[in-house]
């Protein structure tokens, strides 16, 4: 579908499908949302989708808030609900039918096969996601800089994630960045 489409059909479209492959939740499609929303469809600037996923993950709630949040932003409040169920319905459904087909084949080896080859699969899109935010919001040498001390700084020790954001946060106030 082209953005001169319907825009709630064109959200619906999009999502629907893009459920359907996101193998680690919604944070795993984070590269192909910021691919239709901000190269294909032009719904968001990098700046526009770094905030939204900024706000998405600061707000309670689960990671598809993003979705919500692009449909919003594309088609106001029937734009949110229609982004939101594209992207839940179908995968509950998969979900729902899977598991049912799983449960009646627990004896089996192969599911625990295809759940552990899952693994690195939703590993890898989560870490192209982490790559894609930084590309969208480090505009500056600095900013680039902080993001690696703070990727460094997570994978190196047990520091709670919350220092690093009021410190982002700070230093983003301070103008730093």
């Amino acid at each position: 579908m082209n953005s001169g489409d319907n825009p709630i059909a064109t959200l619906v479209w999009t999502f629907g499908l893009m459920s359907l492959f996101a193998v680690g939740g919604a944070n795993a499609a984070i590269p192909e949302m910021h691919r239709i929303a901000v190269d294909i469809q032009h719904w968001l600037t990098d700046k526009q989708f770094a905030d939204i996923y900024a706000i998405s993950q600061l707000s309670p709630g689960p990671n598809v808030l993003i979705v919500t949040l692009i449909g919003y932003s594309v088609a106001g409040i029937a734009g949110a609900l229609a982004a939101t169920l594209a992207m839940c319905g179908p995968t509950a459904m998969l979900a729902y039918c899977v598991s049912r087909f799983l449960a009646r084949s627990s004896q089996s080896r192969w599911p625990a096969t295809i759940q552990a080859a899952l693994v690195p699969l939703s590993i890898g899109l989560m870490g192209a996601s982490g790559l894609i935010l930084a590309q969208a919001a480090d505009r500056t040498w600095v900013a680039a800089l902080m993001t690696a001390a703070a990727a460094a700084l997570a994978f190196a020790t047990r520091l709670n994630p919350f220092w690093m954001l009021l410190a982002g946060g700070l230093l983003g106030f301070a103008g730093v960045v």
